[in-house]
């Protein structure tokens, strides 16, 4: 049996030498289940809320004097605000406009920063000094006034002027994360080798350099989203995000700054801070669970 035992052992680590650092992370991955469960909540969350016209029972438009600050129950599930709309309806569309917002900025910000901070990383010398001082001077700026101030002037392209504001505002974090994985992965003998056999530059970094730093962009990228969230949230609920006459969760809080809404009408803010808050924290639970799936020291 001890050599049965032996040889079982022998051949379950000579299979896991054979896996790929993706299946292996896959596999960490599945096993966290904090992780999975949040992945799950939040892919549902997102189908429900891009599914809104389909499931919605009013027009998110809708207006009615006549059912101001009604309870939750009868033809209203989660009752309706102090225009007489649908919390539901609202809810379910308010998600599809804050996740397009925080999927859009994650994508464009990932995008900038992976571009940029990857060929300083690469190139170095003056390319790198110049690049990376422009993303200081960047830095510099104080995000939230200049979010504000930029929201407000084009206020009337919608939500894509938030989402252009914000990540062309936001890349920066990335890019000197990607600028730092680049330079240590760029002095490794496979990326000298296809240098030395003529190999260009767009072609090193697209299948030598990137391939080896996309782990770390893949969780840049799943905190990056919560942060793009919290920040249309936070700009929305102040008045200077997305047009209030669009639905989004940041604006159904703004009804929250009101004492008597605060008191005696939980069913205003209480739905879309619940939402708000459980989605953020999926968010987190997947980042950090991507991050010690593709930690090669964690048990996890």
């Amino acid at each position: 049996m001890a050599v049965l035992d032996t040889q079982r052992e022998a051949q379950l680590e000579k299979k896991a030498k054979k896996q790929s650092p993706w299946a292996i992370a896959r596999r960490k991955l599945f096993r966290n289940k904090l992780a999975m469960i949040s992945i799950l909540f939040l892919i549902t969350v997102t189908i429900l809320s891009f599914l809104a016209p389909m499931l919605a029972p009013f027009d998110p438009a809708r207006v009615d004097p006549t059912n101001r600050h009604v309870a939750p129950g009868g033809d209203f599930l989660l009752g309706t605000d102090s225009s007489g709309r649908d919390i539901y309806t609202l809810l379910l569309y308010g998600g599809r406009t804050s996740l397009t917002i925080g999927f859009s900025c994650m994508i464009i910000v990932v995008t900038l920063g992976t571009v940029i901070g990857s060929i300083a990383g690469y190139y170095g010398g003056w390319v790198d000094a110049v690049l990376m001082r422009f993303t200081d001077f960047v830095m510099n700026f104080p995000f939230l006034v200049f979010v504000i101030v930029l929201a407000s002037i084009f206020r009337e392209a919608g939500i894509w002027a938030l989402i252009a504001v914000i990540s062309l505002l936001g890349w920066t974090g990335a890019a000197r994360v990607v600028r730092s994985k680049t330079m240590s992965e760029k002095e490794n003998e496979y990326v000298m080798a296809a240098i030395s056999i003529g190999g260009t530059p767009f072609k090193v970094i697209r299948k030598h350099v990137l391939p080896n730093v996309m782990t770390t962009i893949i969780v840049q990228a799943t905190l990056l989203l919560a942060v793009m969230i919290v920040a249309e949230t936070s700009l929305s609920f102040l008045g200077f995000g997305v047009p209030s006459g669009t639905p989004s969760w940041g604006n159904m809080m703004t009804e929250a700054s009101q004492p008597n809404v605060i008191r005696n009408m939980w069913w205003i803010w209480v739905p879309p801070s619940l939402a708000i808050v459980f989605t953020i924290l999926s968010i987190n639970f997947i980042g950090e669970g991507l991050k010690d799936a593709f930690n090669p020291k964690s048990a996890r």
